[in-house]
């Protein structure tokens, strides 16, 4: 059934997926709000503020929230979140992580979360949901090992954006499970295409990045810009949509082939963003872990990873 999915999905998306060739993000025909002339790059001297490409790293202090907020509304913004919550990630972590969004995620704004799980009977709320704000939980499959759970999440994202959300929404951000907000995680968020510098490399030479080092691999590089981290990326729904293709193929032609990328569907991302740089990058405050030390360039934690129980959770 994979390997049917697999050639389905390859059908319907070799025509519209480059996958060898360095580029940008495609732009959606819809209402997209771009404040990045607003901000001030200067703001934040000790550290980047802009890629090679020209495309803002959001940090605190550079931007004018109720600008973002002002105008997001005014355009009529709406935004779909997706995230997993499987097996016993569900109990660990789901009501935390709502719980927390209802508080600090676009603000606002109206905002669909999208619940998937293979457990959709015990998705209960004991909190009321704000206006504008909205709970859907769709069932997935478990799978026994939880390296494809996370890498068959691409799939699953591709088929929701395909078949609900693409019409629905200004934007979709995708979120790991294991993480708490804990302060703004605003409009200012927002773009075409959104990629989350990983806390633990964005001070590191690339050396020390973890690409794929594997040349059988399809997320095989040899080079890159930053290492992304998989536990957030966004955009409007067709780059979204794009980035969860390119990744979902290329996972699948590395199954065929007995390979695994070593770090799974965040080295396929890493590839993706590699090839297709995206429009914004969020900073390391948010999405914070808090066994780094050195918080010296952390103005604020929006989101902070959640306590890992990894031999709770992943048995």
């Amino acid at each position: 059934m994979l390997v049917l999915g697999f050639l389905s999905l390859y059908a319907r998306s070799r025509n519209d997926i480059v996958v060898d060739q360095p580029g940008t993000v495609r732009t959606t025909p819809v209402s997209i709000v771009n404040l990045d002339d607003s901000l001030n790059y200067q703001a934040r001297p000790n550290v980047p503020t802009r890629t090679t490409w020209n495309a803002p790293i959001m940090w605190e202090l550079m931007f004018d929230a109720n600008l973002y907020d002002r105008t997001h509304k005014e355009a009529n913004t709406s935004v779909a979140m997706t995230v997993f919550a499987v097996g016993r990630y569900l109990d660990a972590y789901l009501h935390k992580f709502l719980y927390s969004a209802e508080n600090h995620f676009m603000l606002g704004l109206p905002v669909t979360y999208y619940v998937f799980t293979d457990l959709p009977e015990q998705v209960i709320l004991n909190f009321t949901l704000g206006p504008q704000r909205n709970l859907k939980v769709v069932r997935v499959d478990r799978h026994s090992r939880w390296q494809d759970i996370s890498m068959m999440r691409m799939k699953t994202i591709s088929e929701i954006i395909e078949n609900e959300l693409q019409n629905r929404f200004s934007y979709v951000f995708c979120f790991d499970v294991d993480q708490e907000f804990k302060a703004r995680f605003g409009s200012e968020a927002l773009g075409d295409s959104v990629a989350m510098v990983h806390a633990h490399y964005y001070r590191l030479p690339k050396e020390s990045f973890t690409y794929d080092r594997n040349p059988k691999s399809k997320a095989y590089m040899d080079q890159g810009d930053y290492y992304y981290h998989a536990a957030i990326f966004g955009g409007t729904c067709e780059n979204v949509k794009a980035l969860a293709d390119f990744c979902y193929l290329n996972i699948m032609e590395d199954k065929l082939n007995n390979v695994e990328a070593l770090w799974h569907d965040e080295s396929h991302l890493n590839k993706y963003f590699w090839l297709h740089k995206p429009s914004k990058l969020l900073s390391p405050e948010y999405c914070w872990d808090l066994i780094i030390h050195d918080e010296s360039d952390i103005l604020i934690k929006r989101l902070v990873w959640a306590p890992k129980e990894y031999e709770k959770v992943r048995t």
